[in-house]
C-alpha cells in the first residue's frame, strides 16, 4: 500500500510563499497546485514546485499543453481539474494522470455542469486512468454517491473550510455553518470587487452577503465604480467583515452544522459511504435461476 499525500495550494501564485510553504513540508509526501493561467504571468511558479520534486502538480483554470509534458519530465504526476467534457479530453491528449470533475455546486470558480452528470460522462471519456469527483460533496453520502458514478474519489473542499485546522477565520467558518445552499450565489461580482475578473464562462459561488444582494444585477455599474469599490472591499477582507467580503462555499453548507477536526471529517465520510454501499449491495442484490 502505498503511502498517501498532500497538495499546497499556491493559487495564483507567490513565489516567496511557495517557497517556504514547500520547503516546510522537507521529506513529506506533497504536491502543488496552480491556477494555471497563473503561471503565465510568473513563470518561476514551476520552476519552485519542479525542483523540490513534488508528488504531484494539479492544474486547475487554463490550458494544460504549455506545462504538461514538462511536469511529466520531472516525476510528477499531472492532475487537472475540469468543467467540460471538452477541457477532460484536452487533459487526457497532454497525458494527465487523475482528473477531478467539478461540478458547479462547489465553492469558488467553475462553470456549470452538474456534478450528477458531470462525473460519470468524464469517467466515460477516461476509462484509464482514476477520475476524482469534486463539487458538493461533504459527507458519506456524497462520497457514496460518487463511488456509484464511477468516481474514483473525491475532491472537498467546503466541508474542511468548516473545520478546526483550515486557514479561515472563524466568523467564515460560523457563516458556512449557519448558511444554506439556497443562500449561495455564482457570480462575478467579487472578482470585480478584488479587480480580478475571470474570462467567460467562469464566475465563483460563495455565500450570498450585504454586498452581493447590493449589487448583483449590477455587474455594469461596479465595473464603473471598481476603483472605489475595490478600496472598501479590501479593507473588508482585512477587518474580516463578511457582510462586504465573500466567504467561498459551496451549496453543500446545508449538511455542515459544526466545525470538526479535519480527521473527524473523514471518519464520519468514510465511515457514512462504508455503511451506505454496503447497505445498497445488500438491497439490490439479484438472484437469478
Amino acid at each position: 500500500m502505498q503511502p498517501g499525500g498532500g497538495i499546497i495550494g499556491g493559487g495564483y501564485g507567490d513565489e516567496a510563499w511557495l517557497t517556504r510553504e514547500m520547503d516546510a513540508a522537507g521529506e513529506a509526501r506533497v504536491g502543488v497546485g496552480f491556477i494555471t493561467w497563473s503561471m503565465a504571468k510568473r513563470p518561476k511558479l514551476l520552476d519552485i514546485a519542479l525542483e523540490r520534486k513534488p508528488l504531484a502538480v494539479m492544474l486547475s483554470f487554463g490550458e494544460v499543453r504549455p506545462h504538461a509534458q514538462r511536469i511529466k519530465r520531472a516525476g510528477a504526476l499531472l492532475i487537472c481539474q475540469v468543467q467540460t467534457l471538452g477541457q477532460a479530453k484536452e487533459a487526457l491528449a497532454n497525458d494527465a494522470d487523475i482528473l477531478v470533475a467539478q461540478g458547479a455546486e462547489g465553492g469558488g470558480h467553475g462553470i456549470s455542469r452538474g456534478t450528477l452528470p458531470f462525473v460519470p460522462a468524464v469517467v466515460d471519456v477516461a476509462p484509464n486512468i482514476p477520475v476524482v469527483a469534486a463539487g458538493g460533496i461533504g459527507d458519506g453520502r456524497g462520497l457514496a454517491a460518487a463511488l456509484m458514478l464511477g468516481a474514483d474519489g473525491v475532491l472537498v473542499g467546503t466541508r474542511f473550510y468548516a473545520s478546526q485546522e483550515a486557514a479561515g477565520l472563524p466568523a467564515a467558518k460560523e457563516r458556512i455553518v449557519a448558511a444554506t445552499g439556497d443562500r449561495t450565489v455564482r457570480s462575478i461580482l467579487f472578482d470585480i470587487a478584488r479587480r480580478n475578473v475571470w474570462p467567460a464562462p467562469y464566475t465563483g459561488r460563495v455565500l450570498q452577503n450585504n454586498f452581493s444582494e447590493k449589487w448583483r444585477g449590477r455587474e455594469t455599474e461596479l465595473l464603473q465604480r471598481q476603483e472605489e469599490e475595490a478600496t472598501t472591499y479590501a479593507a473588508a477582507r482585512a477587518a474580516g467583515d463578511f457582510d462586504t467580503a465573500a466567504v467561498i462555499a459551496g451549496e453543500v453548507v446545508d449538511l455542515i452544522a459544526n466545525v470538526p477536526s479535519a480527521a473527524e471529517v473523514v471518519e464520519r465520510m468514510m465511515t457514512g459511504a462504508t455503511q451506505l454501499l454496503a447497505g445498497a449491495s445488500n438491497k439490490y442484490r439479484i438472484t437469478i435461476g
